[in-house]
């Protein structure tokens, strides 16, 4: 008797945290659906394994041994991408020659689609020669990615900055200013291989469609200008942690969890959460002044100092003289959180955050205020929707005591702050509806399922190469040569 084949889905992640988390929520989620997953992902930065039984994981060489990755180069991230080509064709050949040597009447998967990171952009390389449909996952804001696009239209618009504008509205981008642009510039400018690297990761190459997480209904406009430019199918699922029905931990760093037996003993609505990130690093001048800041406001907080996040500074040496006796039981430090977790109890009413899209997404899903201190990329695009178009939290533009204290009294404590947080609720209603089987994102995740389902069957696999591969038509050679 022929058994029915399950169909199989490969996911690329991309090796930050960031990434990762919501490529294995995507993951779970099409785990639920039916699909057999496979994780191919770098050695570094590897996925706890354990936390995921579900899926199937393959560990790709990525020519990264010897090199700091703990905040990456657009030079590192190329040769990743070069390095990981090979390993990932020749799985995927492996895994279709086994299919064709299967007997009909023999259960097996059957390889339907890859999904990747849109900064995985060899993928689509890989998936063309192997005649395989790809589709793409971008993990940020559809705002910020309309934001890159426009401005690598015209990037003589843009750049070079100068000084005396940083503060004037960027053009055909509001309420974004020159210091918002997503794009990093060095004294002022843009190096042509950094315009490449971003035109790399805005383009879909072949992909058969696109993957969201967000919702439509919170950027219907932007989603709509980026189909008509890329003229796919768009399935905005998002928030991607919320439709994920497994709750493992996707965090690569361990996870301190008695700061939720602190919380446990706090009051309702009374602790600021502050945390910016798995990447970001300050000097140690800020880590003081956020220091008297959070002691001046006279709120309990629960701050997260990662190692290795202060430059050139432990956590203990880096805190102020006279900081840990003031604040007293009234703060808690830790070095990485549970953060969904923090963010869901009832003890917790701010988080004083860097703005990554996750975080965002998290903070809003629990009806949590925001302070945006934001550093770099889309991170500087959602601290300036948060602040100015949903109105859900309040920007930090000084980092400096006296107007940290100021800022964190306003949202907590204010009339103002109270304001902030009606409007987050509203926004956490509408992502719940969005979510509800009638609900847009439930919507979109259904004819996602389709989509995938109808896919094309493969011709047989085309011969291996398992030496090196043509390189990518993305990936200028002056930034492959570069060690």
């Amino acid at each position: 008797m022929k058994v029915e084949r399950k169909q199989s889905v490969v996911l690329v992640p991309f090796l930050l945290q960031g990434h990762l988390t919501p490529m294995l929520q995507l993951g779970s989620i099409l785990h639920s659906q039916g699909f057999s997953v496979i994780v191919a992902h770098t050695e570094y930065n590897s996925p706890n394994y354990s936390n995921h039984p579900e899926f199937i994981f393959h560990s790709m060489d990525d020519g990264l041994k010897g090199i700091d990755m703990s905040f990456p180069s657009v030079k590192s991230i190329y040769r990743m991408n070069e390095s990981c080509k090979a390993p990932l064709r020749n799985y995927l050949v492996r895994m279709m020659e086994q299919e064709q040597e299967q007997e009909e009447d023999v259960q097996g998967d059957q390889l339907t689609c890859i999904i990747y990171d849109n900064n995985m952009f060899f993928v689509d390389d890989v998936a063309t020669q192997l005649r395989l449909p790809s589709i793409v996952l971008h993990t940020f804001s559809a705002a910020c990615m309309n934001s890159m696009v426009t401005i690598l239209q015209q990037p003589e618009k843009y750049f070079p900055l100068e000084d005396s504008q940083l503060l004037d509205p960027l053009p055909e981008l509001h309420p974004l200013r020159f210091k918002d642009v997503p794009i990093p510039a060095f004294n002022n400018t843009v190096a042509e291989h950094i315009l490449d690297f971003f035109r790399a990761m805005s383009d879909t190459g072949s992909s058969v469609a696109t993957i969201w997480n967000t919702m439509q209904d919170l950027e219907s406009s932007m989603l709509l200008r980026l189909q008509e430019r890329y003229k796919v199918p768009f399935f905005p699922i998002g928030p991607l942690h919320k439709m994920a029905p497994l709750a493992s931990s996707t965090s690569i760093l361990e996870e301190d969890n008695s700061c939720i037996e602190w919380l446990n003993r706090q009051a309702p609505n009374s602790v600021l959460y502050v945390s910016l990130g798995s990447l970001v690093r300050i000097d140690n001048k800020e880590l003081i002044e956020t220091a008297w800041g959070l002691a001046n406001s006279d709120q309990p907080f629960l701050w997260v100092i990662r190692p290795g996040s202060v430059s050139g500074f432990q956590c203990a040496e880096a805190l102020p003289d006279g900081f840990e006796k003031m604040v007293r039981e009234r703060g808690r430090i830790v070095k990485w959180a549970p953060q969904k977790q923090v963010l869901a109890h009832p003890a917790v009413a701010g988080f004083f955050t860097h703005c990554g899209w996750n975080s965002t997404l998290e903070s809003i899903c629990e009806q949590v205020p925001m302070i945006c201190r934001p550093f770099l990329a889309d991170q500087l695009v959602n601290a300036r929707y948060l602040s100015q178009i949903y109105k859900v939290g309040f920007e930090l533009e000084v980092m400096e005591r006296t107007v940290i204290e100021k800022t964190i009294r306003k949202l907590m404590l204010s009339e103002e702050g109270k304001d902030v947080k009606k409007r987050v609720v509203d926004m956490k209603q509408n992502i719940v509806a969005a979510m509800q089987i009638d609900g847009t994102s439930h919507k979109n995740l259904n004819n996602l399922v389709d989509f995938i389902s109808a896919l094309p069957s493969r011709p047989a696999p085309p011969t291996p190469v398992f030496g090196a591969i043509m390189s990518s038509n993305h990936i200028p050679s002056k930034c492959i040569i570069e060690s």
